[in-house]
């Protein structure tokens, strides 16, 4: 008597419909970042460290430890900064701004220069210190 059945389980295993689903995760997660890492960021100029000097008519903009903002080593107000930028910048082809700031100086001044220089399609140069 064979009590045994006749339909036996194959023991191997069919990669073809894990390879699709690895395929189909890996277009989705390559669109997900594609679309996550676009940002509006400020095109910003940064300084080479080659050593040329451009003979490029710049305009320095500087804040102090103390949120102070000086145009070209004279004290500014916030609101007085843009008017004084393009006061210094009219008629001048691809105006130049250079931003020093000094060390520990809270983020926002930065970023409020570089915005009025955004606003006014002004390029921007963040000077730093040579190590």
């Amino acid at each position: 008597m064979n009590i045994r059945g006749r339909n036996k389980v194959s023991a191997e295993f069919n990669m073809s419909s894990m390879t699709d689903i690895v395929f189909l995760l890996l277009i989705f997660f390559m669109v997900a970042i594609t679309t996550m890492t676009t940002t509006n960021a400020l095109d910003l100029v940064l300084p080479n460290s080659d050593g040329k000097s451009d003979s490029v008519e710049t305009v320095a903009v500087s804040v102090d430890d103390q949120s102070n903002y000086y145009i070209n080593e004279q004290k500014v107000t916030p609101e007085e900064l843009e008017s004084g930028l393009k006061s210094k910048l009219t008629g001048i082809p691809d105006p130049n701004v250079v931003l020093h700031v000094a060390k520990g100086v809270p983020v926002e001044d930065a970023v409020f220069v570089m915005d009025i220089a955004y606003r006014n399609s002004f390029k921007i140069v963040l000077a730093v210190e040579p190590k």
